[in-house]
Order: C-alpha cells, then sequence, then structure tokens
C-alpha cells in the first residue's frame, strides 16, 4: 500500500544507547589489542560490522568491560555521558601516553546537537534525550558503514602512533553530567591529559539519535623514550 509506513529505518533511543555500546566495547577491544596491553592470544575473532574484529577472552577482563558498559548505557538512557577516554598509561613510568577519546552526542530531532560532549570538559551539559524514536530514518548498514570506518582507523594506528617501550595499562575515564547518579565504587580521577601532545581526529558515526566522534592524542616518542 502506498500509505504504509517503512519503520526499519527507525532508531529508538534504548537501540541507538545498545549501539552506542556495543561500539565502545568493540573500540576498547580494539585498543587493546593493536597496542599490546594484553596478549594476542587472548583475544578472538569474530565477525561484526562486516569486519573481523578482536574480543577479549581474559575472564576479569570481560567482567570489568561489562561492568563498565552496564553502567554506561544507564547513563546514556539518561542522556548523561558527555564522553568516553580510553587511557594508555605506562607501568614504570607512570606516564600517560595515549589518550583515546570518543565524546558523546544526542541529537535533536532536527538539526543540530541538544546535548554533546565537545568542547569544554569542565563544562557540564544536562540535556536529556526527550525523543523515543528518530524522525529522519538511518539504516542499521549506514550505521555499521561509519562504525567500520572507525575501527579500521583504529586497527590502522599502528602505522602513525610511536612504539609503546614500555609495559603498558589502561584505565576508562567516563565524562558525566554532575547531576548523574554515580554508584559509591566509582571514584573523580583526573583527566590525565599528555602534555605538548599530538592529536589525530577519527571519523564519527550518528545512529540519528546519538552522534560519537573519536580522536586519539598521544606523547611523541622522543619525548619518553628510553
Amino acid at each position: 500500500m502506498s500509505s504504509a509506513v517503512d519503520t526499519k529505518n527507525i532508531i529508538t533511543l534504548k537501540g541507538s544507547v545498545a549501539i552506542v555500546s556495543e561500539f565502545f566495547f568493540t573500540a576498547i577491544n580494539s585498543i587493546l589489542y593493536q597496542r599490546g596491553i594484553y596478549q594476542p592470544e587472548t583475544f578472538k575473532r569474530e565477525s561484526k560490522y562486516g569486519l573481523t574484529v578482536l574480543t577479549t577472552t581474559d575472564a576479569g577482563l570481560l567482567t570489568y568491560l561489562n561492568q563498565i558498559m552496564g553502567q554506561m548505557e544507564s547513563w546514556l538512557l539518561d542522556g548523561d555521558v558527555q564522553r568516553l577516554v580510553v587511557v594508555v598509561s605506562g607501568v614504570d613510568s607512570g606516564e600517560t601516553l595515549e589518550r583515546w577519546q570518543f565524546n558523546v552526542g544526542v541529537e535533536k530531532d532536527g538539526d543540530g546537537m541538544a546535548a554533546s560532549g565537545f568542547g569544554d570538559e569542565n563544562v557540564a551539559h544536562n540535556n536529556v534525550p526527550k525523543q523515543t524514536s528518530s524522525k529522519k530514518g538511518k539504516s542499521l548498514k549506514e550505521i555499521h558503514d561509519e562504525i567500520q570506518a572507525i575501527i579500521r582507523q583504529i586497527t590502522a594506528s599502528v602505522t602513525f602512533l610511536p612504539l609503546l617501550n614500555e609495559p603498558c595499562s589502561f584505565d576508562l575515564l567516563v565524562y558525566t553530567n554532575k547531576e548523574a547518579v554515580v554508584p559509591k565504587k566509582w571514584e573523580e580521577s583526573d583527566p590525565r591529559y599528555i602534555m605538548n601532545s599530538q592529536e589525530v581526529k577519527l571519523r564519527s558515526f550518528t545512529t540519528s539519535v546519538h552522534k560519537v566522534d573519536s580522536m586519539v592524542t598521544y606523547k611523541e616518542a622522543d619525548e619518553w623514550e628510553l
């Protein structure tokens, strides 16, 4: 019928949160693998976004990431997430060597952003998404194609990032609105900035509900090389 409405491209808020959370999980795993934070034999290959991606099989790490993603989903549903940052630090030096930043914005029904994780990190935003679905319509394949491009860039990062010449660990920083309800087991952290860093902007993706912009900053090799 000509009057039938095709709803296959309508992304709900809950559906968008699931897409963003899955992307974060995949991106974190890709960073940990590509940067050698965990041994390569502790990852398994999976097909996702039309790519072969690496996912950890380390039970402790999986438990930790699943706990983080569960809390992130709750904050995303409430519109409280501004950005997620993956911090890579040297175990011996204690220095921050890389900072992978994923800024989160909530799109309006029309053009523009209702809330965003862009700009001053000390400025809190309190715009909760009011819509339950997007009116723009965007296919899941289009979204996955955009995510695929970001994962490819993370994979290719070894071509421009300095070698990590010491054992490294990682931390996850989540920037939220000041009104967000934070569980007691979470604690405040300094931003772990890198002085005199280089920055590479990566691609972005949108679900028509959320927009995620990506970038990585890193310490140049000649500043921390032993």
